[in-house]
Order: C-alpha cells, then sequence, then structure tokens
C-alpha cells in the first residue's frame, strides 16, 4: 500500500469484531489500492482520525497524506457549506442521529473557497449502533462546471439565434398594420414571405431544441417502417434543383440491391437533408451520394448483418484534420459562420438511436466526406 493509504497506529481495538465481520475502510481489503481510484478518498476511524487518504484526495484538497494521517477529520479536511458553516459540526457524524446512513453530494468549500464535491457513508457494526468508519469521497466541480458552460453556451447561441428572426418578424408586422396602404402589393408580398420565412427558422430552431433534448435524454423516439432510401435522397436533389441548383452539381449512385430498411423516414430525412445543405453550402463541385449495401456494424464490430451505407461527399477544401473530432460535437460551424451548430450533434444522435453509426474522413476529390450506415432491422413485432 502507497504511503497516501497508509493506515495510522491502533487501527484495530481490541474489542472489534473478527476481521472478516467487521466494517473496513480500506479499499485494499478488497484487493483495491485507493491510490488508483479517480475519486478522492478519505477514510475516519470510530474517534474520527484519518487513517487513509488516496493521491486523489491529496491532488483535490492539496493537502498531503503525510500531514492528514492520524489528524482529527476536522482538521484534515476542513470544509464548509456554501453559507460559511463547518460543515462537520453541522453533520455531526460520530454524534447525530444514529440511524443516518451517510451525507448525499453536495458543493462544499474548501479552504481558500474552492469547490469540491463531498458526499460521505457512515459505515456502522449495527444498523444503530456507532459509526466505525466514516467513508468519504471527494470529486472536482470541473466535469459539472464544464456542463454547466455547456448549458449556457446553448442558452446563448439559442437566444442569438432567435433574437434575429423575432426582430425581422415583429418589425415587418408592425409596419405593415401601421402602413398598410403606404405599401404596393408587390411590398406587401415581399416582407410576408420574409416574415413566412423567418417564422420557418425558429420553427426549426425549436425542432433542434425538442431533438437535443430527447438525444440527450435518450428519450428519441423512432416510429420504424420501411424506407426507400434512394427515392428519399432523390427528393432532396429534385428539391435543390428546382430551388435554382444545377442538375449536374449532384450525382447519385445506387448499388442494387439494398437490402429492406426498417427506419423512421422523418428522421432519416432530417439526416440527409443536413448532410446535403453541408455539402452544397459548404462544398464545391460535384456532390456525390452513394447508396451501398455493407456490414452492419454491432457492438463496435461489423457482422455478416446486412446494412444500408449512405455518403454524402463533395470536391471543396474539406474538414481540416484537427478539427474531424469535433465535427458532431455542439456549436461546431467549421471555418464558415453561420447556422446554429447543432445539426451534425442532432444527426450523430439520430443515426446512433437506429443502432447505426456515421463518420467523416476526406473524399477522394479533397472534399469532406460523411458515412452513415444504418443496421437493417425490422420493428419487434415483425421479427
Amino acid at each position: 500500500m502507497s504511503a497516501g493509504t497508509s493506515s495510522a497506529p491502533g487501527a484495530q481495538d481490541a474489542g472489534d469484531p473478527p476481521a472478516a465481520s467487521r466494517p473496513s475502510g480500506d479499499p485494499a481489503d478488497l484487493g483495491i489500492d485507493p491510490d488508483h481510484l479517480p475519486d478522492g478518498l478519505v477514510v475516519a476511524d470510530e474517534q474520527g482520525r484519518v487513517i487513509c487518504f488516496n493521491t486523489a484526495a491529496e491532488r483535490i484538497t492539496t493537502v498531503s497524506a503525510r500531514d492528514a494521517l492520524g489528524q482529527r477529520l476536522e482538521k484534515a479536511l476542513p470544509l464548509e457549506d456554501l453559507e460559511g458553516r463547518r460543515w462537520w459540526q453541522v453533520t455531526d457524524p460520530y454524534g447525530g442521529l444514529a440511524i443516518r446512513v451517510g451525507q448525499p453530494e453536495r458543493n462544499l468549500l474548501l479552504p481558500g473557497g474552492r469547490e469540491v464535491l463531498v458526499s460521505a457513508r457512515y459505515v456502522r457494526v449495527h444498523p444503530t449502533g456507532p459509526v466505525r468508519r466514516l467513508v468519504v469521497t471527494l470529486r472536482d466541480t470541473e466535469a459539472r462546471r464544464r456542463t454547466e458552460r455547456s448549458h449556457a453556451e446553448l442558452i446563448a447561441t439559442v437566444a442569438h439565434e432567435l433574437r434575429s428572426p423575432l426582430t425581422s418578424v415583429k418589425g415587418f408586422t408592425a409596419t405593415l398594420l401601421a402602413k398598410w396602404e403606404r405599401f404596393t402589393d408587390d411590398q406587401k408580398r415581399l416582407m410576408l414571405e420574409t416574415v413566412d420565412a423567418d417564422a420557418d427558422r425558429v420553427t426549426r430552431l425549436i425542432a433542434e431544441l425538442l431533438d437535443i433534448s430527447r438525444i440527450d435524454s435518450g428519450r428519441l423516439e423512432l416510429r420504424r417502417q420501411p424506407v426507400d432510401i434512394a427515392a428519399a435522397v432523390g427528393r432532396h436533389i429534385q428539391a435543390y434543383v428546382a430551388a435554382g441548383q444545377p442538375a449536374d452539381r449532384f450525382l447519385l449512385r445506387v448499388q442494387q440491391p439494398l437490402p429492406d430498411l426498417w427506419a423512421d423516414p422523418d428522421k432519416i430525412d432530417q439526416v440527409l437533408s443536413n448532410l446535403l445543405e453541408n455539402a452544397v453550402r459548404h462544398g464545391e463541385g460535384t456532390v456525390t451520394i452513394d447508396i451501398t449495401a455493407t456490414a452492419s456494424p454491432r457492438e463496435g464490430e461489423y457482422s455478416e448483418h446486412a446494412a444500408t451505407s449512405v455518403t454524402v461527399s463533395d470536391e471543396g477544401p474539406g474538414i481540416p484534420e484537427e478539427s474531424m473530432n469535433r465535427v458532431f460535437t455542439r456549436f461546431w460551424r467549421g471555418s464558415k459562420r453561420g447556422g446554429t451548430g447543432l445539426g451534425l450533434y442532432i444527426v450523430k444522435g439520430i443515426v446512433e438511436a437506429h443502432g447505426g453509426t456515421i463518420t467523416v474522413g476526406r473524399a477522394p476529390g479533397a472534399g469532406a466526406e460523411f458515412r452513415f450506415n444504418l443496421p437493417v432491422s425490422a420493428p419487434a413485432y415483425l421479427a
């Protein structure tokens, strides 16, 4: 055992129960070195003296195990709550309620005001007996801060993205209501078309937020039915051509025969729409869509079960190598600004909800290449 987890003298009293039945505050009794634990571990004996202080606890508290071992817990680990009260006096683990089993995780303050997440477990020989071991775990708050920063960034992004279209909608509608007779029919139509487009933009943003919420909570619902993915891609291409894109900018290649694909058609349309929009907006040259049959990704390995693979590539500058591992994270926008940066995060969530995988790489023409695989699986009631 390392120095950081040494026991203080007198760890076993004459009145202690046999080793096989007495409670232990030392994970080493289970063959685990406390210094290998990712969280800070502090253990105090029945007198409240520290008998274990692992390496993670040293790192989090900046207190050395040598100074902590043998000290009273409240001296070795002088914690305060957010109102400035001394934590061990407030909770009174040794003299408090005999039925109490511990303390849930909460934010406490170390000397100097540094926050740490602390939880405690009271180990008793009998349910209402005296505390024989007090086991305290410590965790740094950095992971929680990152989550909070991510939420704050999401709120700021949403507020920014909503402000522009709502300002436009409010401005045009107020102008039309106040000065309707002053505008020609063409001017009215232009303003109403702008309002309609901005309303669609707000609707899309709200839909993205709902999708993120469902993906993060694991509640993304799929309504599987047969999907002709080649026809779905064809519809998207026709829509771009109707909007003014040249027909020869798109190349659709379908390998026949394709396996029957059961998926949520609306969600697959959302994936295709996002990937094609990225290729058209940020890429250059021909946008190539390849649809093939491939092996199905199962538990990290490719099995013999059939799957459908869709690859969307362009001939633009592509994605820098150093950015590829961030493409599917929230708010990634690449070199060109615009949009919320949530689309590819949602795409990844939808594909994975179908049991598939999605990757990004460099296309043969040096542009970006996105490939997703969807395993072929019918709903349970048809299996």
